[in-house]
């Protein structure tokens, strides 16, 4: 019977650490994202106005945003700021898998100024 409940507990600690890893998004994905000049039916990609996730690197820890004269009361809604009015795109869900990994990749930038940019972008 306790071995029975050590296997129960740990097969559901293991899929909640799955679910929340999964939830939290893709930050090599969101970095293609924030590169594609098409993503969100853009005319440009978001490296163009942050090469290499320039002025960025404490947006993951913001609370509230200005953008083009606007308030954001959240990454999500500051990345669809951008997407719409600097970048002529179309919003996307917040709850999608785009914003979760867009997000994951904003939120890896954390601490990334003064390094040297990856290669290839």
């Amino acid at each position: 019977m306790k071995i029975a409940r050590i296997v129960l507990i740990s097969f559901v600690a293991v899929c909640l650490l799955v679910v929340v890893a999964f939830a939290a998004g893709d930050a090599a994905k969101g970095k293609t994202l924030f590169n594609d000049p098409k993503f969100a039916g853009g005319s440009k990609a978001c490296s163009a106005c942050h090469p290499n996730g320039k002025g960025l690197e404490k947006a993951g820890e913001k609370m509230e945003f200005r953008i083009m004269g606007g308030t954001q009361k959240s990454l999500e809604e500051a990345v669809n700021a951008c997407i719409v009015n600097a970048n002529k795109g179309k919003a996307i869900d917040a709850k999608s898998a785009q914003m979760q990994d867009m997000v994951a990749y904003i939120k890896s930038l954390k601490g990334a100024a003064g390094k040297k940019p990856a290669s290839g972008y």
